[in-house]
């Protein structure tokens, strides 16, 4: 008897059991948003980590919280992502917040400036250098929130018609360049082009513009820069471990239950470690096409290296006194950098220095 018995009360709690989960997931509202990106379609490692935190966000909340993407051009055009979030034309976005450094300069910060941080010291910045609580308040002027979801790693410097041998080669050049780091190229004597990706290869066709950057090879290749331009330069001493960020409109943001917002957290994480290994798995075949296909990869002169370098940490002390935001935000962020570059300097660059270089063990 005392067996029947407990077997009927175990079998009723599992009943009560099945009723009940469906009961808790279909308590949590049906939401659809969409998701203006700054990038085209093509781009399946850019495009693709948009894509991404789309779809794992209807996967974690069991099809409840979807999300429609949109390439740049569909909705706005590419450099018009915060606009459309703040406005609420579009509940978040994907993009890099350098394009918006004329709003203010301190928005670079939140992707990548000339000689500043790789990809794992920007996200150790972000999440434990008090990178993420120094640029709220400037995302808070413009009704959004910032969640890190991608990064390209160290990028490639760009296409270029001739070669540059010197800082003169530099002057008057029409150079597409993205974030901030076209003002400082100016003091160079660079003509600064900011134009979004899906335009770029029509600009370099008909000499619009007389070299362009993008990301690098494997992104390169595809949009057909390699067509229009024979020399492509390294490194992209500006973006050296730039960090897309997925822009949420904060009073949407505040509307959202919390088990959607841990959701799209989550999943903007997931893409923010996805990107970076795509790209590193992508680039070096795409590089050896590239060359295998007639194009000549030069580093940058020191020169030029210098040159940028001394007008980069001019223009950022000059930033102090033109805005609020890079007053009280770079100097920690400077603080925190050569701190990493102090650390990264006795392990990580001995070791890639010498492993990379190896007479026995490097490739050939």
């Amino acid at each position: 008897m005392e067996r029947r018995s407990f077997l009927k009360k175990a079998a009723a709690g599992v009943a009560a059991g099945a009723v009940a989960a469906p009961a808790i997931a279909q308590s949590q509202p049906p939401i659809t948003w969409r998701m203006a990106a700054s990038w085209p379609k093509s781009l399946d490692t850019l495009f693709g980590g948009a894509d991404l935190v789309a779809r794992r966000v209807g996967e974690i909340t069991d099809g409840k919280f979807q999300i429609r993407t949109f390439a740049a051009g569909e909705i706005v055009p590419a450099l018009q992502v915060l606009d459309a979030v703040q406005a609420g034309t579009v509940e978040l976005g994907h993009t890099a917040t350098y394009y918006y450094f004329g709003k203010d300069p301190t928005f670079a910060l939140g992707t990548s400036v000339c000689f500043g941080m790789n990809t794992r010291q920007n996200n150790a910045w972000w999440h434990f250098g008090g990178g993420r609580e120094a640029m709220e308040p400037l995302f808070k002027e413009y009704g959004c929130i910032a969640i890190p979801a991608g990064n390209t790693g160290c990028q490639m410097g760009g296409w270029f018609r001739k070669e540059i041998k010197s800082v003169a080669d530099l002057k008057g050049l029409k150079f597409r360049i993205g974030g901030m780091a076209g003002l400082i190229l100016a003091k160079l004597g660079v003509v600064p082009q900011l134009i979004g990706g899906p335009d770029i290869y029509p600009a370099l066709e008909k000499g619009t513009i007389d070299a362009a950057e993008w990301v690098g090879p494997y992104d390169d290749e595809k949009l057909g820069f390699n067509k229009v331009a024979q020399h492509y330069y390294y490194p992209g001493f500006w973006e050296g471990g730039p960090t897309l960020l997925t822009l949420v409109n904060e009073k949407k943001w505040n509307e959202l239950p919390k088990s959607y917002q841990a959701a799209l957290t989550a999943a903007c994480g997931e893409a923010n470690a996805w990107m970076p290994a795509k790209y590193d798995a992508q680039n070096p075949p795409a590089l050896r096409r590239l060359i295998g296909s007639g194009t000549k990869i030069h580093p940058f002169p020191r020169s030029v290296l210098e040159a940028a370098e001394k007008a980069s940490y001019e223009l950022y002390e000059e930033l102090k006194a033109k805005s609020k935001h890079w007053a009280r935000v770079y100097p920690e962020w400077k603080k925190f950098r050569d701190e990493q570059y102090l650390w990264f300097r006795v392990a990580e660059s001995t070791f890639d220095n010498y492993s990379f270089f190896s007479k026995i063990g490097a490739p050939r």
